[in-house]
């Protein structure tokens, strides 16, 4: 989770941490991890990936052979990825802000970490700033209209219907659950499309994954609403200047 502020992750890390153990909660173990590394791809470079929390991400693309920094501004959270993974390469630092050179890495990932970061243009730029020529920005995030939106209940507290509403104002609202309380944003689709596309990056992939498994009543939560995307974006490699032909 890439954070800053005053946005609830450093009274939240402990809660968090218990939340996640070594496969994720039940949308990163049975929706979004098979779909980011099905992007991801083989071992090639460099891989950064931005707000990487406790490190569990990090831990299984290392575990496939690739070479993985960890940058994350929680403190909680990042002694815990540095416990857990004592050989890895972890680094405190903020999203908008990033500690490194320019075009260091091959791939760049933010997963479900968009919807922290208040300073979202400074974030892209960054990202955009240390990916090299021809790799990849790859993006889990909550999908927009979710994020502007609730479950309605019937008097038996059964979701009946997915009610939206403020979709194009964008905002930070408070989350809790499971003894975390947290700041996200919401922004509509448009803002982070307009973003990545002005950044000169393209788009290759998009998806809206289902659940494949886990237990049947939160299959139907995340099956009646696509409550994720995936996104992968290209930096183009540089074109190649020719010279004039000559009269």
């Amino acid at each position: 989770m890439a954070r800053q502020g005053n946005n609830g992750w450093d009274r939240s890390a402990g809660a968090w941490i218990d939340s996640q153990g070594e496969r994720g909660d039940f949308s990163r173990e049975f929706i979004l991890d098979r779909a980011m590394l099905a992007r991801v791809g083989v071992p090639r470079g460099r891989v950064l990936d931005i707000g990487c929390g406790e490190g569990r991400f990090c831990r299984v693309l290392s575990g496939m052979g690739h070479a993985v920094t960890g940058l994350e501004p929680t403190q909680g959270l990042l002694a815990r990825a540095r416990a857990l993974d004592p050989d890895g390469d972890y680094i405190a630092g903020a999203a908008e802000a990033l500690p490194f050179a320019t075009e260091s890495f091959e791939l760049v990932v933010f997963y479900l970490t968009l919807i922290d970061i208040a300073d979202i243009d400074g974030a892209i730029a960054e990202a955009t700033r240390v990916l090299r020529p021809g790799g990849q920005l790859l993006i889990a995030n909550i999908n927009p209209f979710c994020s502007a939106g609730a479950w309605q209940k019937d008097g038996q507290g059964r979701s009946t219907a997915f009610a939206l509403d403020r979709y194009l104002e964008e905002r930070a609202e408070w989350a809790a659950w499971a003894g975390i309380e947290i700041r996200n944003w919401h922004r509509p689709m448009a803002r982070y499309m307009q973003l990545l596309l002005g950044a000169g990056l393209q788009l290759v992939h998009f998806d809206e994954p289902a659940p494949h498994g886990g237990p049947a009543e939160r299959v139907e939560k995340y099956t009646r609403v696509p409550w994720f995307h995936v996104m992968e974006w290209a930096k183009p490699e540089p074109v190649a200047s020719v010279a004039p032909m000559p009269i």
